[in-house]
């Protein structure tokens, strides 16, 4: 088995390389997915002026009252529906989806589906 440490740098190494490639202007910026072992964060961020756009997480008011009683991928899945409901509001529609080094299943797959139910594309 692994040890903690090497997972962690492996998990940095795999997010420089997603970063390398994956940037976000004011035409497309970049949804960061960030997921704990308690809770899973997405922001929309532009990356040319340096500001992030919008913000949801499985802490905010409005989520944390509706994933109570369930999964944490149900959960993620409203925290993307989420974000991308208040990125449209925001004028953004479309995104660079940066999943920050992680295997592009479970909870950040279940954020990229619920982003695109609620109408951002990828």
């Amino acid at each position: 088995m692994k040890s903690p440490r090497l997972k962690v740098a492996g998990r940095l190494r795999r997010h420089r390389r997603v970063r390398r490639k994956v940037l976000g202007t004011a035409d497309q910026p970049r949804l960061c997915v960030r997921r704990s072992l308690k809770h899973t964060y997405a922001q929309v961020i532009d990356d040319v002026s340096g500001r992030s756009l919008t913000v949801a997480c499985t802490l905010t008011p409005a989520i944390r009252e509706a994933c109570a009683a369930v999964t944490p991928k149900e959960a993620a899945a409203l925290v993307g529906k989420e974000v991308a409901r208040r990125a449209i509001a925001a004028g953004v529609s479309r995104v660079a989806f940066d999943r920050g080094g992680c295997k592009y299943h479970g909870r950040v797959r279940a954020v990229a589906d619920g982003a695109r139910e609620g109408g951002l594309k990828f």
